[in-house]
């Protein structure tokens, strides 16, 4: 999908929600279900949402400004008509993790035409977890929640909210279509793992757009199935940067193809923007991705594809990758590296990468153990405008870059 007919889908979203506040839309007050600040409203906003979602027409469940609690809650479609569900104030997770049987905290599921909107926020308390439930620098953390699910969820857009400090990701999507998350904020410190921005999956017309995600992992990251996704304008850092993958770890793993990363700035975060693959991984694709106008400061790794991605020295990186990577560009991407390593494209040596371009190019090293290099292995790019610094060549993997 062209970029341009991403930007129409979300003015049409934008259009939706405007009619949908300007529309007879009826107000589902969680204090009239007995919410009171700073107790848990669980069992309140439960029952709000659902006899919002058995309204039969537009509904909106207002969260009012001040503190409350909740816990794990799944709103539940479909719903008879578009539903809103407006947080003015601030909703805390429970903070002992022992609390959570899984690892959902908020999940919004099987609903079309569903805006998240306003200026209040979800924290995690995730601060209370870092560290616990086997959760490190060394593994992920499976037995914590992530703070909001979006799963089978259709033309609908999620605006202006803010999430703190989630346990594990902050955002997580699967098998949605045509979502748009537009000013959306995203805080956690950089030392806390695992806690992705905003994570897609098995979806398509994704747009993140316009938002601010300060993080310890990932500020976005596309896993299988990832269609037609657009990220734009997105302030990024710290964290992990932008990234594709990991993929190929599990078998069956859907294509990804058509992603668009324009015009987004990453400051103080380990990588900029990258692709990454597990060697001795299941077949897969990754085609049709662009990265355009981008501003690094302080980035190690700027622009990067890592088709020997093994953390935790958990496979055998001596078996290439079965992922084809092809057709990607990085056009425009400029700014400052805290390593010399600025370009490395590193592709299966069983599948080289096809039609990968360099273009205008301006990267810069002040270390002392410089200048700024650009390393290409099984890769023959596309070299095109500025080049600073001088672009790679292709050489053959060998035994020493295991």
């Amino acid at each position: 999908m062209s970029v341009e007919s991403n930007v129409a889908t979300i003015s049409v979203l934008l259009l939706l929600l405007a009619s949908t506040a300007n529309a007879l839309t009826r107000v589902f007050d969680v204090r009239n279900y007995g919410a009171k600040p700073n107790i848990d409203i669980t069992q309140a906003v439960t029952r709000a949402w659902k006899d919002a979602c058995a309204y039969p027409g537009s509904s909106k469940v207002v969260v009012p400004a001040a503190t409350y609690r909740v816990g794990t809650v799944i709103f539940l479609g479909p719903c008879k008509g578009p539903i809103e569900f407006n947080v003015l104030g601030s909703i805390h997770s429970p903070g002992d993790p022992k609390y959570f049987t899984g690892d959902t905290w908020i999940s919004f599921a099987h609903i079309d035409h569903l805006t998240v909107s306003g200026t209040g926020d979800f924290d995690g308390q995730g601060g209370t977890a870092w560290g616990r439930s086997g959760c490190s620098k060394t593994s992920y953390c499976i037995h914590l929640p992530i703070s909001l699910r979006f799963d089978y969820v259709t033309n609908s857009i999620v605006q202006d909210i803010t999430s703190y400090n989630s346990k594990q990701f902050h955002i997580n999507v699967l098998g949605c279509q045509n979502l748009t998350f537009n000013h959306v904020t995203i805080t956690a410190p950089a030392n806390s793992p695992n806690t992705d921005g905003i994570h897609i999956g098995r979806s398509t017309k994704i747009n993140v757009i316009n938002s601010k995600i300060s993080t310890g992992d990932d500020c976005i990251s596309l896993g299988d199935g990832s269609r037609d996704i657009l990220i734009q304008g997105v302030n990024c850092g710290p964290g992990h940067g932008i990234s594709i993958g990991s993929l190929g770890k599990y078998q069956n793993e859907q294509p990804v193809s058509g992603v668009r990363v324009i015009s987004c700035n990453l400051m103080n975060t380990m990588n900029g923007v990258r692709i990454k693959t597990w060697p001795d991984s299941y077949p897969g694709s990754a085609s049709d991705i662009h990265f355009e106008n981008i501003t690094v400061t302080n980035v190690d790794f700027p622009i990067l594809i890592d088709q020997g991605y093994c953390p935790w020295n958990t496979c055998k990186p001596e078996i290439p990758s079965k992922i084809k990577i092809s057709n990607v560009s990085f056009k425009n991407i400029r700014g400052t590296s805290r390593t010399k390593n600025v370009v490395v494209i590193v592709c299966s040596k069983s599948l080289p990468c096809q039609n990968v371009e360099l273009r205008d190019i301006d990267l810069k090293y002040n270390g002392k153990d410089g200048p700024a290099t650009s390393r290409c292995v099984n890769v023959n790019p596309i070299i095109g405008g500025t080049q600073n610094p001088p672009a790679c060549t292709i050489r053959t993997l060998n035994k020493n870059d295991y």
